[in-house]
């Protein structure tokens, strides 16, 4: 159970100085890159919900919730970005 908690504290952790490290020039661009990785940490979180006990079950609820939503943000940024660069 600590284990867990350690890993998932660790990394919210490193996940908040990586995306604060990114200039706001970079954001937007990275964002469909970004995608990805929330896609493979939503496989993640799924694993920790079945594994973890019932810490891991709920951390791993949280972390799908937090990664679904990062997702459909990036999604929505790029359409955003790619409707700018469209001909009228």
């Amino acid at each position: 159970m600590i284990t867990t908690i350690t890993i998932f504290i660790l990394a919210v952790f490193v996940g908040f100085e990586i995306i604060t490290k990114v200039p706001p020039t970079l954001h937007i661009p990275l964002m469909s890159g970004s995608n990805a990785i929330s896609g493979i940490a939503i496989i993640g979180a799924i694993l920790a919900t079945t594994i973890g006990g019932e810490i891991g079950m709920w951390l791993g609820f949280a972390a799908v919730i937090f990664a679904m939503i990062n997702v459909v943000g990036g999604f929505l940024v790029t359409d955003r970005m790619l409707k700018m660069f469209k001909r009228k």
